[in-house]
């Protein structure tokens, strides 16, 4: 029997409003929202004003109480928010990818502390169920990639720019006044908000907790006409991929980038603001997952799939930290990108280890070569002041299950029936 859930929600933006408009049309659902706290007294909104409160102690302090909805975009407030909530006893659901990322194994240690449940399943790719689907499906799988498009934002500009011909300028406006798009951008084309969530499933699908300032990331900022006519010459989209990968038996990988996509890739047809995920796994082999990934109501409905599970004490169980023991995370791969750029500076500060194709005639130049992820990583402050754009080519053919996997996967499942 699931029982009554007195709810207190921290904002009433965008995804707060969403909830709540799905909140109150669904049927059956015994929980009540309590409480709504929000910090600027004189906005103007939609419900009666006892409905608010302005000060955090009003939810984090009532007893009666027990679930913490937390969708506000201060990080550090949401980091206190979350772990004052833990800390008293009470259940989280947070969409707050970026607080996540940079504080979860803390945050995990405190679920464990006091046997409550931080679930954040609309913090990665809105409406699509993918954290759940790695905790529990694939909670015994071996895994060998888990790559897509996480940020609806980048996508619909990305859309907008291959499929109707406008130029980014154009593209990010529309995205604006179509409410995907802040109105400073940065977060999304600059590839942080793709960063922040990758982060959250590389602890999902291999049980390790990776900080964000360790993973290479790099945006569509800089993308130009140029990057543009030339994909479209080859038959190819860019689209913004974020991806972890296995590497070893005891090392895997993350980073997020531009990739040209081929049309027999899923994600090629991935538009909009919806978002893909393709999970790459030893037995259950490749499968795919899309939805949409903003807006209100698309993240709206993935908080509430979390409150849902409330009722039942739901929490993520984290098995793979346990199973995968002495797996870590490393930038030991080498990438094959496209570099459009201006300067040989430009080439000597990326360092490429080979370079197999150049062009260069009086309006751009590029090149296609190798180049160490660890290298990226140490220069990805640096080139994003250089004018140039990167665009990962093609993922190479992932390696054959080995026996020795094969036979410790099939005993970490015998352990498990």
């Amino acid at each position: 029997m699931h029982k009554k859930l007195r709810i207190g929600l921290f904002g009433f933006g965008v995804v707060g409003q969403g909830l709540y408009d799905i909140f109150t049309h669904t049927e059956g659902f015994n929980a009540e929202i309590v409480k709504i706290c929000v910090k600027h007294p004189d906005k103007p909104r939609p419900l009666p004003a006892e409905r608010f409160t302005f000060n955090p102690a009003d939810i984090l302090e009532d007893p009666t109480i027990n679930l913490v909805v937390e969708m506000i975009n201060h990080t550090g407030e949401a980091y206190e928010i979350a772990k004052t909530a833990l800390q008293r006893g009470k259940t989280v659901v947070s969409a707050s990818k970026k607080m996540l990322a940079e504080n979860l194994e803390e945050l995990v240690d405190l679920q464990h502390q006091h046997n409550v449940p931080l679930l954040y399943e609309a913090a990665v790719c809105g409406s699509i169920p993918i954290i759940r689907n790695l905790e529990e499906y694939y909670d015994n799988e071996l895994l060998y990639s888990v790559s897509g498009i996480v940020n609806g934002t980048s996508n619909y500009i990305l859309s907008k720019i291959f499929r109707e011909n406008l130029d980014y300028a154009t593209a990010l406006r529309q995205a604006q006044d179509a409410g995907f798009a802040e109105t400073d951008p940065t977060a999304d084309v600059a590839g942080l908000d793709a960063l922040n969530k990758l982060c959250l499933l590389v602890t999902h699908a291999y049980g390790i907790f990776v900080k964000p300032q360790d993973v290479f990331s790099y945006g569509i900022e800089s993308l130009s006409a140029h990057d543009i006519q030339f994909a479209r010459e080859k038959g190819l989209k860019i689209k913004l991929v974020a991806q972890t990968r296995k590497l070893t038996d005891d090392t895997v990988t993350a980073f997020v980038m531009p990739q040209f996509v081929r049309p027999g890739d899923y994600l090629y047809n991935v538009e909009n603001e919806y978002n893909g995920v393709t999970v790459e796994a030893a037995f259950a082999d490749k499968q795919f997952f899309m939805g949409k990934g903003a807006g209100g109501h698309p993240t709206g409905a993935a908080v509430l799939s979390d409150i849902s599970a409330c009722r039942y004490d739901y929490q993520y169980e984290y098995k793979k930290s346990a199973h995968h023991a002495g797996i870590h995370y490393a930038t030991d791969a080498t990438l094959e990108v496209y570099v459009r750029y201006e300067n040989e500076d430009d080439l000597q500060l990326i360092g490429f280890d080979d370079i197999t194709e150049r062009f260069e005639n009086h309006r751009f130049r590029y090149v296609i070569g190798s180049v160490s992820l660890r290298r990226l990583v140490e220069i990805k402050r640096r080139l994003t002041k250089r004018n140039l754009f990167l665009v990962h080519m093609e993922q190479k053919s992932l390696p054959a299950i080995t026996k020795a996997e094969q036979s410790a996967q099939e005993h970490s499942v015998s352990e498990t029936l």
